[in-house]
């Protein structure tokens, strides 16, 4: 929910001045040398926006859900190494502690963090193990006051720039699928942790990944998050959830700039002797874009108020990611289109943007994932629902 109306006004005012003053003149400069600016990282700090969504208890802004999908929307319009710089921290780099974290822990790292000093990075995926996370293989060995991790973590956003990492290991060998998992806190200078070459991507410069390799790496048993073992896939699902209404709303920012630019295009791109707006065969991409834009906005808005009602928002959240990331390429495929051949060439933004929002189809899971969750999650509550009668 909103807290104050006239704050978040002013907030997502200023962060839309920002984008549209520092972050998309950088654009270019982002995609040129596969890295963020320094000076931006330093106003994005100054900004604020490395906390939005820590507890004001901890130095950060303790923005509502609500407040931060209005955010993303805004911050979205740009490119997304910029958002995913700061997103992670405040999404799947940062979540574990803020939901399951002890005190203790959330003391010692989320300050930091709030103000852009560590970057926090999440370690799920595997080599053989992506889509099933459950089945993963890393080890967590407890030794004393200890505990001993082996295992390859892929796909590491923010992997080469991290500090801390949220890392799930399988604490119980004998315990098959996810009650043998645990979460911990693992700090990236510790010895025993490799991080492997920074991935070349389809798209999103500046933006990187890796995979992030613990040999025999020793961790202290304090850094188990939440000192409980066996529910830190339950800490994952948390927080993924909540990672695919941020990934929908970004979904929806990136949508809007993309339509934007396709309707500045198509206005002034003149054939025939008339502005190729004027066809109304342009016409009809750019309303049916326009339609699925709105339709996505007001799912993750609902859903967003939903989650700060205190509601379980596990299905609406794959709803919202699934669509919105669908409908992210959908208007990405007919923004090309309405450039024609201008839009296959690196002078236009959405040769860039084309290649970029390929990914949120793909990553905190992908579109059939969501499809599997939705389902089953309707199954079980017809089943629960049947049993209640």
């Amino acid at each position: 929910m909103i807290r104050d109306q006239e704050t978040i006004d002013v907030l997502v005012d200023t962060i839309r001045r920002f984008v549209k003053e520092r972050l998309v003149p950088s654009e270019n400069i982002v995609e040129e040398n596969d890295a963020v600016p320094r000076e931006i990282v330093a106003e994005m700090a100054d900004l604020g926006l490395f906390g939005m969504t820590v507890p004001e208890d901890y130095g950060g802004l303790g923005l509502t859900c609500e407040e931060e999908v209005l955010v993303a929307f805004e911050l979205a319009k740009s490119s997304p190494a910029f958002r995913s710089l700061i997103g992670t921290n405040n999404g799947i780099g940062s979540q574990g502690l803020v939901i399951d974290g002890t005190e203790e822990q959330k003391q010692h790292y989320l300050p930091r963090m709030a103000r852009g000093e560590i970057i926090g990075a999440f370690c799920l995926t595997e080599p053989e193990s992506g889509s099933d996370a459950a089945s993963l293989q890393t080890s967590a060995v407890r030794q004393g006051d200890h505990y001993v991790l082996n295992g390859t973590k892929r796909y590491v956003t923010n992997g080469p720039e991290a500090h801390i990492f949220t890392v799930m290991a399988r604490t119980d060998k004998n315990i098959p699928g996810s009650s043998g998992i645990s979460a911990f806190i693992v700090q990236s200078d510790l010895p025993g942790i490799v991080k492997g070459k920074a991935d070349k991507k389809m798209g999103q410069k500046g933006a990187h990944t890796c995979d992030i390799i613990f040999e025999n790496c020793k961790v202290p048993a304090k850094n188990l998050i939440g000192q409980k073992e066996g529910v830190g896939f339950k800490t994952a699902m948390k927080v993924l959830a909540k990672g695919r209404l941020h990934i929908a709303a970004v979904c929806v920012g990136v949508a809007e700039r993309m339509l934007a630019d396709a309707l500045k295009y198509a206005v002034e791109r003149k054939q025939f002797g008339q502005p190729i707006a004027e066809f109304q065969l342009i016409q009809a991409m750019l309303a049916d874009s326009r339609m699925e834009i709105y339709a996505a906005r007001c799912m993750v808005l609902d859903a967003a108020k939903r989650r700060d009602d205190g509601k379980d928002i596990t299905t609406e959240s794959s709803c919202c990611k699934l669509f919105a990331s669908e409908m992210c390429g959908r208007v990405a495929d007919r923004a090309v289109q309405i450039h024609g051949g201008a839009g296959y060439v690196s002078d236009y933004s959405i040769e860039r943007f084309y290649r970029d929002v390929r990914l949120f189809r793909i990553y905190e899971g992908t579109s059939q994932i969501q499809q599997l969750i939705i389902a089953r999650n309707m199954i079980r509550a017809h089943t629960e629902l049947g049993a209640a009668f």
